[in-house]
């Protein structure tokens, strides 16, 4: 039984390490495509013409602060002992529905539906926030 115990430990292994390199290379692309954010949020903002919305800005906005939230769950997966915290997940959910927000909000049912939704997110982040689900 413990040559089955050590394969296990040996798969469990191979398999920490591979995802442990997988999201080295994730936050690598993440880390470029957050360059390319930053860089199009500066053209953005400091372009003179007319094209120029503020919901363009506050969509480049928001899809920056997903880049830079994916980069930090990835940083706290290394930190707290390789585990993801649930409330960093909720936190992508509520930025991404914002998001949706901002682009698609013509039809104003589907708007109360993502508010509702980001309503259901609080409530979640607020009970695992809570003592009797914290970990931390």
């Amino acid at each position: 039984m413990t040559i089955k115990t050590g394969v296990g430990q040996y798969i469990s292994l191979a398999l920490q390490w591979v995802l442990n390199i997988g999201l080295i290379i994730l936050a690598i692309i993440l880390v470029v495509f957050l360059g390319k954010e930053t860089i199009h949020l500066a053209n953005v903002l400091f372009s003179t013409g007319e094209q120029t919305s503020s919901y363009l800005l506050i969509e480049g906005i928001v899809i920056y602060f997903l880049y830079f939230e994916f980069i930090a769950l990835i940083v706290k997966y290394f930190q707290s002992g390789y585990h993801f915290p649930l409330r960093y997940f909720i936190y992508i959910g509520i930025t991404a529905i914002i998001r949706l927000i901002i682009v698609d909000h013509k039809n104003p049912f589907d708007t109360l539906y993502y508010s509702a939704a980001i309503l259901i997110l609080v409530v979640t982040l607020w009970l695992a926030n809570s003592n009797r689900l914290k970990r931390e």
